[in-house]
C-alpha cells in the first residue's frame, strides 16, 4: 500500500515502516561516525527500547560500544491491511542492521511492568549473556497494571494545588491559545506517580540483582526532564514532575544496591525533543518550536541520538560524568544555558497566530513529530508501494 501521514492531535495514526527504518540508519550512521564508545558496555539491557532515548540508548551500545542488547517494549505489528506502531518498525530496522554486523539482538515484545516479562527477560539474559553490565529504563506508558495487586493505574497531566492557564499551540490549527488546566486530585498524583515513578524501575533490579544477573561494575539509569521556569507549573511541579521525583528518591537505593558490586545508578536529565510523550503536553509545542529556532541559531540544537550518544562519552563512561548538585546526570545544559533560555522567554509573550513561523521553528518541530512515525525522512520515496507486514527477526 501507499502510505501517508494522517495526524490527529498529538498523534499521527499511521506509521511508515521504510521511513521508521530510514531514521534507524540515520541515527546508526551518527553514532559510528563519532567512533567507538571507549570502555563501553557489553550487554545491555533496555527496558523500553523502541522508540525515543531508549531506542538511542540501544543504538549507541550496539553501534558505540559493539554491545549484544536485550530491548524489551510493547508494540504493534502491522499487517497487509494496516501499519504497525513505529515502534515495531524501528525494532525490526535495528535488529536488521544489528544483524549485518553481527551483532547479538534480541527483544521480548509485552508489558514491562508485568513479572511475566520480566520472568522472560531474566531467563533470556541467562541463557544467552550470563549477565548484564548497563540497564536502561525508558519506559513512558500512560497506564499500569501493578503485578501484585492487580490494579490499574492511569497517569494524568495536571498541575499540583492550583488551576494553570498557559499559552500553548494548538498544533492542528496553528493558533496559539491559553490552555486552562485544573489541579490534580490526591488520587491522580498518586496514579501518575504509580505509573510513571521509580516503583517498576526499582521491580527490575531488584530481579535482576536476586537472579545474578547484574554483572560487577553494573550501571543503571532512567530518563527525565526537568526544564526551566516556563515548562515547571505544567510538568517539574505537576503530577508528572510527582512521578519524576519519585525516581529521584528510590535511585538512592537502587545507588546502594549497585555500589555493593562497584556498580551505579543515575537519574540522568535529557533535553526537551519531539516524543509522542511530550506533543500531548499543552505548553510543550510552543516551547519546543520556540527551543528549536533559538538553539538553531546559537548551534547548539541537538536530537535524541546526539543527547544519548553524549551520555554514554561524556558521563557514563567517561572520565568526568557531568552531574548536578542531587547527582543527576545532566545533559540538558544547552537547553538549559542562560542565553537560550533568556531568548526563549523574550520570545514566548511575542508569538501570534500571524508570526508563529517567523518566530518560531514550528516547521522544525512538525518535521521532527512527523519523522517518529517514518514520515519526511530524506531518501524515503513515499509514492511508492510498501508493505506494512513486517518481521522482527530476533523476537523472542
Amino acid at each position: 500500500m501507499i502510505i501517508k501521514p494522517r495526524v490527529r492531535g498529538f498523534m499521527c495514526v499511521t506509521t511508515h515502516p521504510v521511513g521508521c527504518e530510514a531514521n534507524v540508519k540515520q541515527q546508526i550512521d551518527y553514532v559510528k561516525a563519532q567512533g567507538p564508545v571507549a570502555n563501553g558496555p557489553k550487554r545491555v539491557l533496555v527496558i523500553g527500547a523502541s522508540t525515543g532515548y531508549g531506542l538511542a540508548a540501544r543504538i549507541t551500545a550496539a553501534f558505540g560500544s559493539g554491545a549484544a542488547t536485550l530491548g524489551v517494549f510493547f508494540e504493534r505489528p502491522g499487517s497487509e491491511k494496516k501499519p504497525g506502531t513505529a515502534g515495531w518498525y524501528n525494532s525490526a530496522a535495528f535488529h536488521k542492521f544489528a544483524e549485518a554486523e553481527g551483532l547479538y539482538a534480541k527483544s521480548i515484545n509485552g508489558d514491562a511492568f508485568s513479572d511475566e516479562i520480566k520472568a522472560k527477560t531474566l531467563e533470556t539474559i541467562r541463557q544467552d549473556l550470563g549477565q548484564v553490565d548497563l540497564v536502561v529504563y525508558s519506559v513512558a506508558a500512560p497506564r499500569r497494571t501493578h503485578p501484585r495487586t492487580g490494579e490499574t493505574f492511569n497517569s494524568t497531566l495536571k498541575p499540583i494545588d492550583k488551576t494553570v492557564t498557559q499559552r500553548g499551540l494548538d498544533t492542528d490549527k496553528e493558533v496559539v491559545k491559553n490552555f486552562t488546566i485544573e489541579p490534580a486530585s490526591q488520587e491522580e498524583i498518586d496514579s501518575t506517580v504509580a505509573v510513571m515513578g521509580g516503583e517498576d524501575w526499582q521491580m527490575w533490579i531488584d530481579a535482576l540483582d536476586a537472579a545474578g544477573l547484574l554483572a560487577e561494575g553494573a550501571q543503571t539509569t532512567a530518563f527525565t526532564y526537568l526544564g526551566e521556569k516556563v515548562t515547571h507549573d505544567i510538568y517539574w511541579n505537576g503530577t508528572i514532575g510527582a512521578a519524576k521525583k519519585d525516581l529521584d528518591r528510590r535511585v538512592l537505593d537502587l545507588r546502594r544496591q549497585l555500589a555493593a558490586r562497584g556498580g551505579d545508578a543515575r537519574v540522568t536529565v535529557l533535553k526537551a525533543v519531539v516524543t509522542q510523550a511530550s506533543a500531548a503536553i499543552p505548553v510543550m509545542p510552543l516551547y519546543l518550536a520556540l527551543l528549536f529556532r533559538v538553539m538553531k541559531e546559537k548551534g547548539t540544537h541537538e536530537g535524541v541520538i546526539e543527547q544519548i550518544d553524549t551520555l554514554f562519552r561524556e558521563s557514563l563512561y567517561g572520565s568526568e560524568p557531568v552531574m548536578d548538585d542531587e547527582g543527576r546526570i545532566r545533559v540538558d545544559y544547552k537547553e538549559l544555558d542562560p542565553e537560550v533560555q533568556a531568548r526563549v522567554e523574550a520570545l514566548w509573550g511575542q508569538v501570534e497566530d500571524d508570526n508563529i513561523y517567523q518566530l518560531t521553528d514550528l516547521a522544525g518541530y512538525k518535521h521532527e513529530f512527523l519523522r517518529l512515525f517514518g514520515f519526511e525522512v530524506e531518501g524515503v520515496d513515499y509514492d511508492a508501494d510498501v508493505n506494512p507486514d513486517v518481521e522482527i527477526r530476533g523476537l523472542v
